[in-house]
């Protein structure tokens, strides 16, 4: 398969170009957020590293198109969107609800005959890992107060009525994909799993991110940094060392 030369996926965003890498590596964001929360990724791992953004339906430039608020609904319209892409070694980050996403797409990559070279999963308990929560029932002003509380979303945008019905709906939407995700046990894969995360995180424990270990049989490591659910904000620097470090050496 040869990439998509004209760029016009409503689904992948390019911020920074880098033809001549020799790995590329597919970032899908946490609940609420966009493809350009990954603008400084790309930036610093080109040209090195070809960084493809996601963006979801329902936010920024499609803003106007219907949220899908199921992660097996999201990977079955990614995937046909990423295989064009495969021509190269592909791998997968993905933070909170993006972590999920990321691995059913990894099950659905291998099951084409695809391999990624490396699954990044941040902030995210493992799939086998259920917890109940349902913040996707709760009214405007809970959705906001678990906002606040993950300090995921710039607060100062949140008393602005005009950008909370831009950003509520999909928000609410990725929550309820996220919190109506059941894992359907089945056969392990064969992608490498890196886990990353926050000592702190009320989304996560450590032992809930070490258990992803149990969903591969490709190798496992995790990292544990200082911080809460967006450890990912003041730690970047050295997450994005580690996946330069883990693809680098597969290239």
């Amino acid at each position: 398969m040869t990439a998509n030369p004209t760029g016009t996926s409503l689904w992948i965003r390019q911020f920074h170009p880098a033809p001549a890498a020799a790995t590329r590596l597919v970032c899908l964001p946490h609940a609420g957020g966009s493809a350009s929360y990954y603008f400084p990724v790309s930036k610093a791992l080109s040209p090195t590293i070809d960084v493809l953004a996601v963006q979801y339906p329902g936010r920024q430039d499609r803003r106007n198109e219907k949220c899908v608020d199921s992660i097996a609904e999201l990977a079955d319209a990614l995937v046909p969107e990423l295989l064009p892409y495969t021509d190269k070694p592909v791998a997968l980050f993905g933070h909170s609800m993006g972590a999920t996403l990321s691995f059913e797409i990894a099950l659905r990559l291998e099951q084409k005959g695809v391999q990624p070279v490396a699954l990044f999963a941040s902030g995210r308990r493992a799939p086998s890992c259920h917890r109940d929560e349902s913040v996707h029932l709760r009214d405007d002003d809970g959705l906001i107060a678990e906002m606040k509380a993950l300090s995921g979303t710039d607060t100062s945008l949140l008393g602005d009525d005009e950008i909370l019905r831009m950003v509520l709906p999909s928000i609410r939407s990725d929550y309820k994909a996220a919190e109506t995700y059941r894992y359907t046990p089945g056969p392990q894969l064969a992608t490498p799993i890196h886990a990353h995360v926050g000592d702190d995180d009320p989304k996560a424990t450590v032992e809930e991110a070490r258990a992803w270990g149990e969903h591969t049989t490709g190798g496992f490591d995790l990292q544990v940094y200082p911080g809460g659910h967006f450890y990912l904000n003041d730690q970047a620097p050295r997450v994005i060392a580690s996946i330069r470090d883990v693809l680098t050496a597969k290239s």
